[in-house]
């Protein structure tokens, strides 16, 4: 069992801030027992910011560790000199054999040692000769790794199913590995929850409360990072994949060496736990959506700015961010820290170290609304071959969207940022734009440059102001080719650009830092609406107030003016929308997940989403659609074609829900419940 528990006694791993930016900056330093490090504060510090640093690379979502924005079908990436571990699971070329190591996919050892670590920690913190006044804080730090272990059981949770809990207990490195099997997924829920639970009691809302230097400890745990975190659970305990699988019956049959069903039937008051869990961190009344109300520039720019605050915000001002890290150094090498992630997203002639792997799906650029009127334009695709056709978008005719043709001299949205004494910049000039790039909420531009637009700087790295075109003629500024790092689909990934930030040498890169919001307010608006649009005693007005509020930050109306046709409080009614029919609960729901694409997209939410509604497969599985990126001019690159891009498709199986437990973690583990497919 020595692959799967660490016991630690003579301890080797006393960590410590390195810097005053960022609490999870680490190096390994050696100590001598651990009874010495605990006694002294320093190196109790140094302990518990080495828990910190399993939390899992979710913003680097390119790297094998990274989240799972590569796998959904909000991205579709580039070609790459090298594949990572996300490349194959995108394309199903994945299996219980090829998930060996941390770098392809299996993180089971590398949790189970955290969540060891955290234990250790939580057993010898409060030490008998710590000084009356130190106590506090070593009552909260003993509540911060409660909280890292009940999150890393949720990492494991999250991609593997219900694994085992080891609970409180130390880790015995004597244990007989045939014995060990899965416990269910409600046992694991009710353990991270009652952890979390006992956590939120202790946590201070702010470490300032306890004395602490808020600029040396930014990410460290607060009660409303615990409060968020149980939001999210709760609303996962309530969805279709861990609680009745909505009627599909992939687990069913599933049960452990013990007879026990591992996945439960369905509980409806479920869906009232997680409201409930959410409202509660709305009524702290402590967090609320980034605003841009005192920002210069009109409505619509006043819009973007504040959308663009949720990652340009500083911490310490930011009302939104309830949790999050610094964009992290290790290992990023010369892009540095966010500079890793705008590396890979920029085009290669305006951006020194341009890699342009990280490129947005058309699914996603079809879901951002009308800033006009409201409504999402693509309701839906038809099919080819049994496939979702995104060349043959359902477009609701109200909404005002053109999926075709062009408007000639569009002066293009550019960030207030741009403007010089109020005026538009000189060397944007008017564009041929799209039809369908025309008239899109604020997100849109801030998260995108589409094929034929500015990128928006007033220099690149090649000189002057570029517009972004992709094609295959020398006319085109990123000129398609069938080997190296061009755009393959048509549209720039932007989000994390900052208007005019240079990105000339290599050097540019290494002092741009973000805070990464791993739970932020608007998706607790989200978990909200979500659980009131799903409760038995159903509340749409609720659910629409929420939704609101995060499309109102965009400038948009409200949903009832928006949709005057769909009876959102008569659930159980239906509506027809370009053809296609659904409950109103059912295009609330719709909306919602719309809405939280858009809002969230690349934070790493779509995945799980798709998952745990069960709807990956038949959303996931299409063909690579993409502009006509080949075409020799800029007019037809603008047409939809599924042969252009290089690699395998997106494929997705009943088997996809869930990783498999590695068949080497496996031959350790010989009763151990494999999960279905593998």
């Amino acid at each position: 069992m020595k692959k799967i528990y660490i016991v630690l006694t003579a301890v080797v791993l006393g960590l410590f801030a390195a810097g005053c930016e960022s609490y999870f900056d680490v190096n390994l330093k050696d100590q001598p027992t651990l009874e010495d490090l605990m006694s002294r504060n320093t190196s109790t510090r140094q302990y518990l910011a080495h828990l910190y640093s399993y939390l899992p690379y979710d913003e680097r979502i390119r790297e094998n560790e990274g989240g799972t924005v590569m796998r959904s079908d909000e991205m579709l990436p580039g070609s790459s000199q090298y594949e990572t571990f996300w490349y194959k699971v995108r394309r199903g070329d994945y299996s219980a054999a090829y998930t060996q190591t941390q770098g392809t996919g299996n993180f089971f050892e590398k949790y189970y040692i955290a969540i060891n670590q955290c234990t250790t920690f939580m057993d010898n913190v409060e030490q008998p000769n710590v000084k009356e006044s130190e106590r506090r804080l070593r009552e909260v730090m003993k509540a911060e790794a409660r909280f890292l272990r009940a999150y890393y059981y949720f990492v494991l949770f999250r991609q593997y199913g219900p694994v085992i809990i080891w609970g409180d207990q130390a880790a015995d490195i004597n244990v007989d590995a045939a014995l060990l099997d899965r416990n269910t997924v409600d046992e694991n829920l009710d353990f991270i929850i009652s952890e979390i639970d006992k956590a939120i009691e202790v946590l201070p809302y702010s470490m300032a409360d306890i004395g602490e230097n808020l600029t040396s400890n930014m990410g460290r745990v607060t009660k409303g990072a615990a409060m968020a975190l149980k939001s999210r659970i709760l609303l996962w305990a309530a969805s279709p994949l861990w609680n009745g699988q909505d009627g599909t019956g992939i687990y069913d049959g599933l049960r452990n060496k013990s007879g026990d069903r591992l996945f439960p039937e369905y509980d409806e008051s479920k869906w009232d736990k997680a409201a409930a869990a959410a409202k509660a961190v709305i009524d702290l009344n402590r967090y609320s959506l980034c605003s841009a109300a005192d920002a210069p520039g009109n409505d619509f720019q006043k819009a973007e700015t504040a959308y663009q605050k949720v990652w340009f915000e500083t911490w310490e001002t930011s009302p939104e961010t309830i949790w999050g890290w610094w964009f992290r150094s290790q290992d990023d090498g010369y892009l540095g820290s966010v500079g890793y992630y705008i590396g890979f997203s920029a085009p290669r002639t305006i951006a020194l170290e341009g890699y342009q792997l990280i490129t947005p799906s058309l699914k996603l650029v079809d879901a951002y609304p009308m800033y006009e009127t409201g409504r999402y334009p693509v309701v839906g695709y038809e099919k080819t071959a049994g496939l979702i056709d995104y060349s043959r978008p359902i477009v609701d005719p109200e909404s005002g969207y053109q999926a075709t043709g062009w408007t000639e001299n569009y002066t293009q949205p550019l960030d207030y940022d741009l403007y010089q004494r109020g005026a538009y910049p000189s060397w944007a000039t008017p564009v041929k734009a799209h039809n369908s790039t025309v008239g899109r909420d604020p997100r849109y531009y801030a998260s995108l440059v589409p094929n034929g637009f500015w990128w928006p700087s007033e220099t690149t790295h090649q000189g002057p102001a570029m517009k972004f075109t992709c094609y295959n003629s020398d006319q085109a500024t990123v000129k398609w080719m069938s080997e190296g790092q061009v755009n393959r689909v048509g549209y720039s990934w932007r989000r994390l650009y900052k208007a005019n930030n240079p990105l000339h040498v290599s050097s540019d890169y290494n002092t741009i830092r973000y805070v990464y919001p791993a739970f932020r307010m608007a998706e607790i608006y989200f978990n909200y609406a979500e659980a009131c649009n799903e409760k038995k005693s159903r509340d749409a007005a609720e659910a629409i107030k929420y939704i609101d509020m995060v499309r109102a930050r965009s400038g948009l109306c409200g949903l009832r003016e928006a949709y005057p046709e769909i009876d959102f409080d008569n659930g159980d009614g239906s509506t027809t929308i370009a053809g296609v029919t659904r409950t109103n609960k059912e295009w609330l729901r719709w909306i919602i997940f719309q809405e939280k694409m858009v809002e969230m997209s690349f934070e790493g939410q779509r995945h799980y989403d798709a998952c745990r509604w069960m709807i990956a497969k038949e959303e996931y599985n299409t063909e690579n659609w993409t502009l006509h990126v080949k075409a020799d001019n800029y007019e037809d690159s603008y047409d939809r074609v599924s042969d252009d891009y290089m690699g395998g498709r997106a494929r997705f199986e009943n088997r996809d829900y869930l990783f498999p437990f590695s068949t080497a973690q496996l031959a350790e583990m010989t009763n151990f419940t494999q999960n279905p497919g593998w």
